[in-house]
């Protein structure tokens, strides 16, 4: 039933975007949505919690389910990613299974199908995606392998072949959402545009760029706490935060390394993320980072809880003590 302040022609729809590490689904949720809300880096893995991400076209709310990269796990910290991954799917209308063109396509499609375990899935669309990477895609035998997809995952029934930085093709997807939603309520109104906070999404700035600006083997043993964040209306009614946050690592010797020489690192982390996070709040963002090193915080139970990330159906025993 609609309720009374919305229009009558309403339709929605929910969509999972699934796939492995660095197949292109932020970025996909991101070009769908006109703006950066879901964090890019070129490393793998970057995305560690599910969340909504909301865009209407007409009457139209198409509520975006991204998801973490689904990967081969052993340590508890990845496990839990897995489990947000698997969880993006529940409840969805359907999932846009995310496939790189680059790589062995067929064996993406098994590998999936692997990690989603024994979850059924609902119907299933596959997004053939970096598409202005292959020369002379449009060539691609896709058809066939759409074929041999179906044999590995039942619930498939089209496919879509993509790219985000050319923009091809990413129109029919847009239309074929917007066909597939049914006439029903909107989710989110007055202009909200995901279920997770600006509080979320400046801990996932901070990280974003610290990904981008440490060595490689750092940012999978560093995490981002918020301490404090308060929002308040400057003297002249414009909106302002003073944000605390923690950046935790593993090591002593990492925790040189995110400072930096004479904190020039870490400055240039805030610096970073202090513009992304007023972008997002429309106003003045003071920010203040420390750097904490807090030993296997990627075994902690209320590390990881407060992370956002739950215990996993496949957990291991956790610490107990912070």
């Amino acid at each position: 039933m609609l309720l009374e302040n919305q229009h009558p022609d309403n339709k929605s729809l929910m969509a999972a975007i699934v796939g492995a590490p660095n197949v292109g689904k932020s970025s996909l949720v991101n070009y769908l949505l006109g703006m950066d809300l879901s964090i890019v880096t070129s490393k793998p893995q970057t995305t560690r919690n599910k969340f909504h991400a909301v865009f209407t076209v007409d009457h139209t709310e198409v509520v975006l389910v991204d998801t973490p990269g689904l990967h081969k796990a052993s340590q508890e910290l990845n496990k839990r990613i897995n489990q947000q991954a698997v969880e993006g799917v529940d409840g969805v209308d359907v999932n846009l299974l995310l496939i790189d063109l680059t790589k062995d396509i067929l064996g993406q499609i098994k590998d999936f199908k692997e990690y989603i375990g024994g979850k059924e899935l609902s119907k299933t669309w596959l997004v053939f995606t970096k598409s202005d990477r292959v020369e002379n895609a449009e060539a691609l035998p896709l058809d066939k392998v759409f074929e041999q997809a179906k044999d590995v995952i039942p619930s498939i029934e089209k496919f879509f072949c993509i790219s985000t930085k050319a923009g091809d093709n990413v129109h029919l997807l847009t239309a074929a959402l917007c066909d597939e939603a049914k006439p029903g309520s909107h989710y989110y109104l007055d202009g909200a545009i995901s279920n997770k906070s600006q509080r979320f999404f400046a801990t996932e700035y901070i990280r974003e760029q610290a990904f981008e600006l440490l060595k490689d083997e750092l940012p999978y043993e560093m995490a981002v706490v918020i301490d404090e964040y308060k929002d308040f209306k400057d003297k002249t009614g414009a909106f302002a935060a003073h944000i605390s946050a923690s950046i935790l690592v593993n090591r002593p010797s990492q925790r040189a390394i995110v400072v930096g020489s004479k904190g020039t690192m870490i400055k240039e982390i805030g610096m970073r993320a202090r513009k992304k996070i007023a972008a997002m709040t429309d106003g003045t963002v003071h920010l203040n980072l420390h750097v904490k090193v807090s030993p296997k915080w990627f075994k902690n139970n209320f590390v990881l809880e407060e992370l956002g990330l739950p215990r996993a159906t496949n957990s291991a025993r956790v610490w107990k003590k912070r």
